[in-house]
C-alpha cells in the first residue's frame, strides 16, 4: 500500500456515508466527516480542515519553538501526513508503523498528527480512505438493543456486513483492499495486522470460550475465514448464485454457521 508497492485504493478520500447499514445506522458514524477527524479537535468543511488551537507552535528539544509542520496551510500538512503513513503501512505494516515514524517522515511533530487523526486506527483509514472505522460500525453492531430479537448474533452480524457491501463507496474501497493483500503479501501482512487489532479482537470478546487450546481469537479468526470468503466468491469470483443472491437467503444460508463460530460446537 505504500507508494512502492501494493495497490492504492480508489474513491473520493473522507467521504461520509449516510444512512442505515443493514440494522445499524451509521450516519453517527460517517456522515459529513472524514474518518480522520479526531472529534472536537479538528473543524471539516469539505474543502479543508481547520485548526482549533490558534495556530500555535510546538516546543521541540534542545530549546525554541517550530511551526507544526504547516506546509502551505492544514491541507498541504496533512497530505503530507497521509502519505508518509501510506508509507509507513506499507513498509513496516500497520504494527510497525509508528506515529512517531510517520511524523518525522512527514516533517512534522507527533502531536499535529494525533492533532489531526487521533489515533493510528483513525489515520489508517484516512490513508487507505476507509470511508468509515471498522471498529466503529462492529461496535454499533454489537451494541445492546440494536439486534432484532429473532436473529442471532451470527445472522445480525452478516446482515451488518452484506449492508456494508451494498453501499458502493464501501464496497469498492474493501474489494480493493482485498483485491491488493490477494497479489502483494506486504499489504496482506498490513491489512492483516489492522484487522486482528481493530476487528478480531472484538469479535473475540463477544465470542465463546474456545476449544481446549484455543481462545476466542479462534473463533474471531473462523468467523473472518467465512465473511472474506463470501467477499471473495460473491464479489470478486462472481460465482452464480451467490453473486446475486439476496441478503435474506444469504443471512438464511451462512448466518447459523457464522453463529455456530461465535459461540457453538466446534471441536
Amino acid at each position: 500500500m505504500s507508494g512502492r508497492e501494493g495497490a492504492g485504493v480508489s474513491g473520493n478520500e473522507g467521504a461520509g456515508v449516510s444512512g442505515p447499514v443493514g440494522s445499524v445506522d451509521v450516519s453517527g458514524l460517517a456522515e459529513g466527516t472524514d474518518v480522520g477527524e479526531p472529534s472536537g479537535s479538528v473543524g471539516v468543511s469539505g474543502r479543508g480542515v481547520a485548526r482549533r488551537d490558534g495556530g500555535r507552535g510546538v516546543a521541540r528539544r534542545g530549546g525554541g519553538r517550530r511551526r507544526s509542520g504547516r506546509r502551505g496551510g492544514d491541507s498541504g500538512t496533512r497530505e503530507a501526513i497521509l502519505a508518509a503513513a501510506r508509507t509507513r503501512f506499507g513498509d513496516y505494516g500497520y504494527d510497525g508503523a509508528t506515529i512517531r515514524g510517520i511524523a518525522a517522515d512527514a516533517g512534522v511533530d507527533a502531536a499535529l498528527v494525533h492533532h489531526f487523526f487521533g489515533t493510528k486506527e483513525r489515520l489508517f483509514a484516512a490513508a487507505m480512505q476507509l470511508p468509515i472505522l471498522p471498529s466503529e460500525l462492529l461496535a454499533a453492531a454489537l451494541a445492546a438493543g440494536v439486534r432484532d430479537p429473532d436473529q442471532s448474533l451470527g445472522e445480525h452480524m452478516l446482515r451488518t456486513v452484506l449492508g456494508v457491501w451494498d453501499v458502493a463507496e464501501m464496497r469498492a474501497t474493501f474489494l480493493g483492499l482485498l483485491r491488493s493483500a490477494l497479489t502483494s503479501e506486504q499489504a496482506a501482512g498490513m491489512l492483516r495486522e489492522f484487522a486482528t487489532e481493530t476487528i478480531l479482537g472484538r469479535i473475540a470478546e463477544v465470542a465463546a470460550p474456545g476449544p481446549p487450546g484455543a481462545d476466542g481469537q479462534f473463533r474471531a479468526a473462523l468467523v473472518a475465514s467465512q465473511v472474506l470468503g463470501l467477499a471473495l466468491a460473491r464479489y470478486v469470483l462472481k460465482i452464480e448464485p451467490v453473486a446475486q443472491a439476496s441478503t435474506d437467503d444469504l443471512a438464511a444460508a451462512i448466518g447459523p454457521t457464522i453463529e455456530r463460530y461465535l459461540t457453538g460446537e466446534i471441536s
